[in-house]
């Protein structure tokens, strides 16, 4: 009923708005470009009959030239399709804001747990002693990341912001005059971002969106708690990776990171002078004015010069001196908005969002190995030493480094880096950057190299004031984990930084390049595993396990449906805090307005606080742990088999978008790892990886090798097995709910002329055969008629989504197969391939 009734209302607040201010959009007069609106619907029906006929592009893109537009000059067609690429981009735009303005109406027919559907429960429950303790300590943590999809400008988001305000009170004149705004104003950079663009474009979001929408949580979660001293500021956490993630993007330096940090600082100082200035107007009484103006004066400085610097008790014991007059003296007048600010200060203090570091576990080999060889430690490599005499280095030594010594820009940015860690707290409080990470970990020299890096670069053995975090994401680093851990934990000196660190360790776990490395279902089983494993190892060891999830947008790198794989954790994952990243387009889509931003934070809270509270402890018995690693491993012998493939990366290469993920001024960094001329599946970024399945609608990384695993099981006659483990494990059911999302946003009919490639049609159907198997094999075991029977709203989302970049991807593939012809216009065809990239990314919105 309630599913019937948010469709009936999405259709009404979504589809009809779209349709509405979609054809006012179509016919606006833009320059040069009359009409092409009107002509964007016939192309879309020659598309959709075109490929349901088994067209290709080029024969869909001819018909419509010829019988249509009678434009017969193949240069005036690319221009055409340059136009039509352009009103695409916009209609996503427009829908998006459509969409995203129906967002509450849209709630109120929900079946998602939010914070207010929490309270209640727990009331039902007489449950509070329990809540008000888990609430005292629990907290989800919103790390926030600068991955190359997310790129729409503060000019855009503007006016996506403007436009989501007139859609709600139907101003059809301002729509309209907006629209043309919107029409008129370039969606994409004019050239590559530097990373502290990147940064300073995410920080926009916090200040203006998470600013205020942290506060409102908090400050509802502190009036229902019962509990007058409720004091949990950390329950909500921002983490912040642009500028600090030198392993998400080498051209991140030690200069980048403090710069970002005052940036972060900066923008803080802007939301907390502007509160107070609103304040001002309110606490007008006289024996206010000197400390409000004191205050106000210093913050005004603050935001404007990186080298005053306003500390968190200097503003709290200011405020704590108002209030305490505000009360005494002019009987708690406005004391309400008086504690909202206190509590912002008390959540952000002066750090915003914590910077994160992150490096590649091989960078750091490299520049200890060269320190080292500077010691005179090692002639060459670091091979010269046993462990015993490395970790003595590493543990015992002394060393004083001094940057200017070396001559690798790696090592004297590394060394540059750790030192000014120290100055970054000092600035913006150790919150503000205390946390350090390495990619790639596969042992216990992932974390002993950074350790010893910070003894080296100054700082004292007993005042490392950082957590060392490794990230697992390959099937190499999950395995060696357990052991990796208990040999850390049995090492006395880094025994002894944990107990200075409360003994708390995080860990993290890396859903996208697991996935790449893995396959969809083991690297999620793996993850799933190995967090159960580690959660026994600190547990063993008297240290609480924090778990922090690398996860992407799509299905294929940890995304989907998030909610509802927190609530699908087994009761053996520790559960004391959630802590996941958020990449490229999903920052603004999923928690891109402060509705979205504070529904979505609810149900990061509501999944790990009803795990505890109301007895859902999700236990996976040894027979369906068996089964679950039987299908695991059968679907990752296909993935595989797919990866051994001779044209797998040819395919990319050539088939696909891969290579123009780095033409486009979408993000700052390559599109691979290392400079090797010959490329590898390991040297390939998640996100171009991913992406590229995307954008060929085959997305393949979100299901490939489920329908050959189950379908083996069902040749054995065991497929009722299967169907009892969708019904009866969460975990198993939330994958395989997430693997149809992929699965709904596949289109093989775009592609299908490559059938009869005489290179990669055997590859093409390989493909093919899998998607169908794998969508028969979802439908069977989870006894739906179509994919997200159960997501009506999410499912029509999808279709008008696909419908909308439907043109475009058919010209984006047109001018892929006009490049393998070595078309004398081959520069233009590659222009638009590399435009064509990000209207299919917004639609998609969780696309890479």
């Amino acid at each position: 009923m309630q599913q019937s009734k948010r469709l009936e209302e999405f259709k009404k607040s979504v589809t009809n708005k779209f349709n509405i201010y979609n054809s006012l959009f179509m016919n606006l007069p833009y320059r040069n470009i009359e009409n092409v609106g009107m002509l964007i619907p016939l192309l879309l029906d020659q598309c959709e009959k075109g490929l349901k006929e088994g067209k290709t592009p080029q024969e869909i893109l001819e018909t419509f030239f010829s019988n249509f537009v009678d434009i017969k000059d193949e240069r005036e067609r690319l221009d055409f399709m340059f136009k039509i690429i352009q009103y695409v981009e916009r209609q996503v735009v427009l829908y998006d804001s459509v969409e995203d303005s129906a967002f509450s109406k849209l709630q109120q027919y929900s079946n998602s747990l939010s914070i207010k559907d929490y309270f209640k429960l727990v009331d039902k429950n007489k449950n509070w002693d329990k809540i008000a303790k888990q609430l005292s300590t629990f907290s989800a943590r919103i790390v926030l990341t600068a991955h190359p999809t997310q790129f729409y400008t503060p000019a855009v988001l503007d006016i996506i912001s403007n436009m989501q305000s007139l859609i709600d009170e139907n101003e059809v004149n301002k729509i309209d005059v907006t629209l043309q705004q919107l029409g008129l104003t370039s969606l994409i950079n004019a050239k590559k971002p530097t990373p502290l663009d990147e940064a300073k474009n995410i920080i926009y979001i916090l200040r203006h969106t998470y600013y205020d929408a942290i506060g409102e949580l908090f400050q509802y979660v502190k009036r229902n708690v019962s509990a007058e001293d409720f004091c949990n500021y950390n329950i909500l956490k921002l983490g912040f990776w642009p500028g600090g993630d030198r392993d998400g993007n080498p051209f991140v330096t030690a200069k980048i990171t403090g710069q970002v940090a005052d940036e972060l600082r900066l923008n803080l100082m802007k939301c907390y002078y502007n509160e107070l200035k609103s304040l001002r107007k309110k606490l007008t009484f006289k024996n206010l004015q000197g400390d409000l103006n004191a205050l106000s004066g210093e913050l005004y400085k603050a935001m404007f010069n990186a080298k005053i610097i306003v500390g968190y008790p200097e503003i709290i014991d200011k405020l704590s001196e108002i209030r305490n007059i505000l009360v005494n003296e002019y009987h708690g007048l406005h004391l309400d908005d008086l504690d909202h600010f206190i509590n912002k200060v008390h959540i952000f203090k002066t750090h915003f969002a914590t910077l994160d570091v992150r490096q590649d576990h091989s960078k750091h080999k490299l520049v200890v190995e060269t320190i080292l060889k500077q010691q005179g430690a090692i002639k060459e490599t670091i091979d010269e030493l046993d462990d015993k005499k490395l970790q003595k280095w590493l543990l015992d030594k002394d060393l004083q480094l001094n940057p200017a010594d070396f001559e690798e820009e790696i090592v004297k940015d590394t060394i540059t880096n750790i030192q000014q860690l120290k100055e970054i707290q000092a600035k913006n409080g150790e919150e503000g950057c205390n946390r350090y990470i390495i990619s790639n970990s596969e042992d216990i020299y992932s974390v002993l190299f950074v350790f010893g890096l910070f003894r080296w670069c100054g700082w004292n053995v007993y005042d490392i004031t950082f957590d060392i975090i490794p990230l697992f994401e390959t099937m190499k680093g999950m395995e060696a984990a357990e052991e990796v851990m208990q040999t850390l934990f049995d090492t006395a000196l880094y025994r002894k930084h944990l107990e200075r660190r409360k003994d708390i360790h995080t860990i993290m776990l890396g859903f996208s390049d697991g996935t790449k490395d893995g396959g969809y279902l083991k690297a999620n089983w793996s993850i799933l595993k190995t967090k159960e494993t580690l959660s026994k190892v600190c547990k063993k060891n008297g240290i609480k396990a924090i778990f922090f999830d690398g996860r992407g947008g799509p299905p294929a790198r940890g995304g989907g449906k998030t909610h509802r794989f927190y609530a699908a954790q087994t009761k053996d994952v520790a559960n004391h805090e959630i802590q996941m990243t958020i990449q490229g387009q999903t920052i603004t889509s999923t928690y891109g307005t402060k509705e979205q931003f504070i529904h979505n934070s609810e149900q990061l809270l509501t999944a790990g606080l009803s795990n505890n509270l109301f007895g859902k402890e999700h236990v996976i018995s040894t027979g369906q742990r068996k089964l679950i690693e039987e299908l695991s491993e059968l679907s990752f012998n296909k993935y595989d088999a797919l990866k051994q493939h001779e044209k797998f990366i040819p395919y990319l290469e050539h088939r696909s978008t891969l290579k123009y993920y780095t033409k486009a001024n979408i993000g700052s960094r390559p599109g691979k790892r290392g400079n090797k001329k010959q490329l590898e599946l390991s040297d390939l970024r998640a996100i171009s990886f991913v992406g590229s399945w995307s954008q060929l609608k085959q997305n393949v990384p979100g299901y490939f090798g489920m329908g050959s695993a189950m379908q083996k099981l069902k040749d054995e006659g065991r497929l009722n097995e299967v169907k009892k483990l969708y019904k009866e494990v969460p975990f198993f059911k939330a994958l395989m709910l997430n693997s149809m999302m992929s699965l709904a946003k596949t289109n093989f009919d775009l592609t299908s002329y490559m059938k009869d490639d005489p290179e990669f049609g055997e590859f093409w159907n390989i493909l093919h055969e899998e998607y169908q198997l794998s969508k028969k094999m979802l439908l069977q075991i989870s006894g739906l008629k179509i994919l997200m029977e159960d997501e009506a709203v999410s499912r029509e989302s999808v279709k008008i989504r696909e419908k909308i970049v439907l043109p475009l991807l058919v010209i984006q593939q047109n001018a892929l197969y006009h490049i393998t012809q070595n078309s004398e216009y081959k520069e233009l065809y590659e222009k638009i391939v590399t435009r064509s990239l990000y209207g299919n990314i917004n639609a998609s919105r969780n696309s890479a």
